[in-house]
């Protein structure tokens, strides 16, 4: 794993951990029936603002999957952000690739 992913990565883990308090235009951690309801078939993007894929499903625990190269890939819920109507993931498209 890249210095910076490791970075990015301790970075999410720490903030994780902090009460979130949301003002207009922050992101926010979003729950599983937000996902469900507000963003099937929307696209998702990375930390780094690049598209990965639209949201194929959401399944029962609030995991985002998408196709990401011709394969199901389960988005973890606990990786996902919203702000100002997108979507987003801590996670890479390469961490998401390898993940099983």
């Amino acid at each position: 794993m890249t210095r910076f992913a490791k970075i990015a990565l301790s970075l999410s883990l720490a903030a994780a951990a902090l009460p979130q308090v949301a003002a207009a235009g922050e992101a926010v951690q979003i729950s599983a029936a937000t996902a469900a309801a507000d963003y099937k078939g929307k696209m998702l993007y990375t930390a780094s603002g690049d598209r990965l894929a639209a949201i194929y499903r959401v399944a029962a625990d609030g995991n985002a999957q998408i196709i990401l190269n011709g394969k199901m890939v389960n988005v973890p819920a606990s990786s996902l952000t919203a702000a100002d109507g997108k979507l987003t993931t801590s996670l890479s498209k390469k961490d998401l690739l390898t993940a099983h």
